[in-house]
């Protein structure tokens, strides 16, 4: 089983204490130093764009209830390029970066060749940016960008227009990594039907929009989705950098997508806790056949698998109170999130959270780690949710490698003995 690690740098208060923005970047290098030398693969770190804060003043606030900022990295190549620095082995991911806004697939594209080529000037560097893409979890980001609806169709279309664009997004952004020449000619034509709403309804809304939009006398079956990003031939500079330095890794679960950026790159697969045991599986079935031939054999650390860690195992408590002790501080941190995203504790969103976290002393975090997990996962185990105690956020870290992976192998060793 692989250990990576993920950090939110999410600038919220808790306990009544808010942290600076130079308090938080200070934790957060303090614990990705502490998780390089104990032993995690990769540092994978949120990013988002603008300020929450700001935005809930807005006519529509996407997270009304929430205090704070959801996150402080708004560039992850710079924060790896300072990781990188300060570190020996561990690698760097991006959880997630949204391609659609800043700039778009292009500038993103731009960016990550510029990072590759410093990054690897060092003939013996090894270490990889894994970079996590996709369209963005809140649109006010994207809208500040310019994505936004251009006429009545889009509008009626959106937010389900939003799947259509990261498609296009993808093929622009993953042809100039792989160093194609292209024209936005060259990006395939996309189509809206039926099959891309949730209801009849919607679905109405949209062909009713097509009908006024085109003076058309009846309903279209399909309509023709616009292109976002519309250029003549460009190609990346610069362009000989080290592709053997970068890892893709897509945030999304819709099949399709998958497999189609597949044919492309080789691109990994990002995994929420909270997905269902089903689409885990059948993720593994279908990426097993159609993962780019470049980047050989699929296998279950394709998919790293986030999951929150409500570890306790301080001294000077018995392993009953150490037990009872993360409990407590799941429920509270778990109750605090559901607050700041919806303005209330709902007890049973509360419990289904507890239920996807790994909560105890090391013995249980073992075990339940074992019940839950293939031996062949990766986890990205995060640490630092609703938590500013850095020094206790460190020492979870170093709890987990020196006590709960080592029983989590003793474990899986003794079921397959």
């Amino acid at each position: 089983m692989q250990y990576d690690i993920f950090f939110s740098i999410s600038q919220t208060p808790v306990d009544g204490h808010m942290p600076s923005e130079r308090e938080m970047f200070a934790n957060f290098f303090d614990q990705v130093k502490a998780a390089d030398a104990q032993g995690f693969g990769v540092a994978w770190v949120a990013e988002s764009h603008l300020s929450s804060q700001v935005q809930k003043t807005n006519r529509n606030p996407v997270i009304p209830h929430w205090e704070g900022e959801v996150g402080l990295n708004t560039d992850i190549l710079q924060l790896a390029q300072k990781v990188f620095s300060m570190t020996e082995r561990i690698e760097v991911g991006s959880a997630i970066s949204n391609i659609l806004c800043m700039g778009g697939p292009v500038a993103h594209a731009e960016r990550l060749a510029t990072f590759l080529t410093l990054h690897g000037l060092d003939a013996d560097e090894t270490r990889r940016i894994h970079y996590g893409f996709a369209s963005g979890r809140f649109n006010f980001m994207n809208e500040a960008s310019g994505i936004t609806p251009r006429d009545i169709v889009e509008e009626a279309a959106w937010p389900a227009l939003k799947g259509f664009q990261l498609q296009e997004a993808c093929e622009i952004f993953l042809r100039l990594l792989r160093g194609d020449v292209i024209h936005s000619g060259d990006i395939p034509e996309l189509t809206m039907s039926r099959a891309n709403f949730r209801s009849d309804e919607d679905w109405e809304k949209v062909q009713k929009a097509a009908m006024e939009r085109d003076g058309l006398s009846e309903a279209p079956t399909e309509i023709a989705v616009q292109k976002r990003w519309v250029f003549e031939n460009i190609k990346l500079v610069p362009q000989a950098f080290r592709r053997d330095l970068l890892q893709l890794i897509i945030g999304s679960h819709d099949p399709a997508l998958q497999e189609h950026v597949n044919t492309l790159a080789p691109v990994q697969v990002f995994n929420l806790s909270i997905t269902r045991p089903d689409i885990i599986e059948d993720t593994h079935k279908r990426l097993a056949a159609a993962f780019h031939p470049d980047g050989g054999e699929w296998t279950r650390g394709h998919m790293p698998r986030t999951t929150f860690v409500f570890l306790n195992a301080e001294a000077g408590l018995t392993p009953e109170q150490q037990s009872k002790a993360a409990g407590e501080e799941a429920r509270k941190a778990l109750g605090e999130y559901w607050k700041a995203l919806q303005g209330t504790i709902d007890p049973a969103r509360i419990e289904k959270a507890a239920q996807n976290a790994l909560i105890g002393n090391p013995d249980e975090v073992a075990a339940q780690i074992v019940e839950r997990f293939h031996p062949d996962d990766r986890l990205m185990l995060w640490f630092d949710f609703f938590n500013h105690d850095s020094a206790r956020v460190i020492r979870n870290q170093q709890a987990f490698m020196d006590e709960v992976a080592p029983r989590v192998q003793a474990l899986i060793g003794k079921v397959a003995s």
